[in-house]
This record gives C-alpha cells, structure tokens and sequence, in this order.
C-alpha cells in the first residue's frame, strides 16, 4: 500500500505512520479485553465459530455486534436487528462527516478502506492531532498508523476468544471485564461538554428505558444521544457567535 501524495513511498515507512501506531497503541490492551469479551460473547450466544469468525472479519464493529447478539438469540425480527445495528452506529455518519475534509478528495477505493476502519478512539486521536480541517500529507498515514494496532488488537483478541469460547469459564466474569474495558474507551472520548452531555443523556435514557423488551433502551439511548449531540452542535455556532459579539461590544 502506497501513500499517493508523497510517492511511492509505503505507508507504513512514514514516521506519521508510526507515530499513530505509538498513539493508539497505548490503548489496545482495553481494545483487546473488549474483543476478547465480544468473541467470546458470539460463540456462547449460538453463532458458532466459523459464524462467529466471519462476523467479527466482515463486521468489525464491537458495540454493534454485542447489540446484535442478543436479538439473534431471542429470535428478534431481521428488521429489528439490522436498525438496532444501524442506530449503534449513527455515531459514525458524524465521524464520515469530521473527516471529510481531510479525506474527501481520496478515490473511492481508498475512502470504503478507510469506512471500514474506522473507530471512535481514531477519530478521537486524528482530530486531537489535526483539529485545523485542512488536508496534510502525513494525515493519511497517521490515520493507518492507528488503523493498524486497532484493527489488529481487536482482531487478534476477538479471534482468541471465539477459539477459547468453550475453554473459558463463565465464573472469569469476562463481561464484567470487558464492560469496565468499554468504560475506559469511554472516557477517552468525552472530550468537551458536547460529549459529556450526550453520555449523561444516553446513560439516563437507557435506566429509563430499561424495562423494555429484547435491550431496546439501548437503541432508545442511543437516539437520545445522537438527539442532543444534534441539538447542542447546532446551538454552538450560535453560542460563539454571541460570544465573539460580546467581544466586539
């Protein structure tokens, strides 16, 4: 794989690249535990292991995945599936649209490669590096550089629990750990108050919603979330723009 705004020279010998695999790197180990869990999670569900292993290739998609399994197992319509699926990861719609201006001018092949991908922490940590939207030669190979261990973190632990599923006890508590793994990946991602706000609002919406069939309060969580997310970036450019008239006067 090449990097075509700087020749022909291999991503992965561009210190930008490296310099994403370092950044990221320090969080795989809490990707790894939540794959672990999730590949674990597929096979006791009843999927099986060449399912399991092709769900978690084609899919790659922790938090869809655990929301999908439970529905699977009950028996849930394939609608409600596919939505519950498409509702965990409306989050990305707003990640597509971060990056597009860093990545929009890409060719199609290298634009589906980089939809695949993508997770929230490379979100979090490209835009932390690169906050001015403006596109630079070494953000493409930043961006593979966490790519990379996050893929291959989560991908080498999932495919290790879906072969252990069998082999590990359910007395490990392994979803106890893994949930406190999500917790830290959590953490990480609430950065301002946007993000805050919409955790607090997501988190109470799923208690309230607790009571409802088949884990519904977490698509019910999830629209809360994505409601307020939409409301508060839309009230902030009229909050700045005050801010910057308050200035003036």
């Amino acid at each position: 794989m090449h990097d075509n705004t700087s020749g022909t020279r291999p991503l992965w010998r561009d210190p930008a690249f490296a310099r994403g695999f370092r950044e990221l790197g320090s969080a795989s180990l809490g990707i790894g535990a939540w794959g672990l869990v999730t590949g674990v999670a597929m096979v006791k569900s009843g999927l099986g292991v060449p399912l399991s292993l092709a769900m978690t290739l084609l899919v790659f998609a922790g938090s869809a995945q655990l929301a999908a399994l439970p529905l699977i197992v009950q028996g849930a319509p394939m609608w409600l599936v596919w939505a519950t699926a498409a509702c965990v990861n409306l989050r990305f719609v707003i990640f597509s649209a971060g990056w597009r201006p860093y990545f929009g001018h890409r060719p199609f092949w290298q634009k589906a490669a980089h939809a695949y991908l993508a997770g929230d922490l490379n979100y979090v940590l490209f835009i932390k590096a690169y906050p001015d939207p403006v596109p630079q030669a070494s953000q493409w190979p930043f961006f593979w550089g966490g790519a990379a261990v996050n893929w291959l973190a989560w991908q080498g632990f999932s495919v290790l629990g879906i072969v252990l599923a069998h082999h590990i006890p359910t007395e490990w508590g392994l979803g106890f750990a893994g949930t406190l793994a999500l917790l830290g990946l959590t953490g990480t991602l609430l950065v301002d108050r946007a993000t805050w706000v919409a955790g607090a609002v997501a988190a109470c919406a799923a208690l309230a919603a607790y009571a409802l069939p088949l884990k519904l309060n977490i698509v019910v969580a999830i629209a809360a979330a994505v409601a307020i997310g939409l409301v508060m970036d839309h009230l902030a450019p009229a909050g700045r723009l005050r801010a910057q008239r308050k200035e003036l006067g």
